[in-house]
């Protein structure tokens, strides 16, 4: 389900998780530039522990009152965010797994203290944490996506490294006013390409 190739387009996976644990303002940003990587995508968040994404629909409204067609595809291009609500994600997996089949792509925001149902647990999971100097270098293992927060060439590390974001940026997506740069959202493209199992 997770696995797939789209036409003129090496994309890996349909669906991934993610997940920053050490920073609450990347961990809000990071599905939205996954996201904008596919160009048309969902942002599901299953992180009821967070500052709540805008929207006057909720996976938590979803689960009770059960998604419409509406809700199961994208009405037009461009990425779509389905708040939390609170809910738990074992409450929501028939809705995640209904709406994954419907969207091209989805992205799953995931809280640090669960993780996704035993129905979804084959979806692979992005670790995400801020680049800083220094001993604030993150102690990550394995590949991971690492957000610059400085100018400069990058350390080798594995996994993909971002440019960094301008505070007019980081500002504009998220009062939802601005879009995110087109280099950041090019460097996210690499994450859907890479194995992160």
């Amino acid at each position: 389900m997770v696995w797939s190739r789209k036409p003129g387009r090496d994309w890996r996976y349909r669906v991934l998780g993610v997940r920053c644990a050490a920073d609450p303002v990347l961990h809000a940003l990071a599905p939205l530039g996954l996201a904008s990587a596919r160009g048309t995508a969902l942002v599901v968040d299953l992180d009821d522990d967070a500052p709540a994404y805008p929207g006057s629909t909720s996976l938590a409204k979803l689960v009770v009152s059960q998604p419409r067609l509406s809700d199961l595809r994208p009405l037009r291009p461009g990425v779509a965010v389905l708040p939390n609500g609170s809910v738990h994600p074992g409450e929501a997996a028939h809705v995640i797994e209904a709406l994954i089949a419907g969207w091209p792509a989805v992205v799953l925001r995931l809280g640090a203290a669960r993780g996704l149902p035993p129905a979804l647990l084959d979806i692979p999971v992005v670790p995400v944490a801020p680049l800083l100097p220094g001993f604030l270098h993150p102690a990550l293992t394995g590949a991971a996506v690492y957000q610059s927060v400085f100018r400069g060439p990058p350390p080798r590390l594995r996994g993909v490294v971002l440019p960094p974001l301008g505070r007019s940026h980081i500002q504009g997506m998220l009062t939802g006013t601005g879009l995110p740069p087109r280099r950041w959202v090019r460097a996210w493209e690499r994450v859907w390409e890479v194995s992160w199992r």
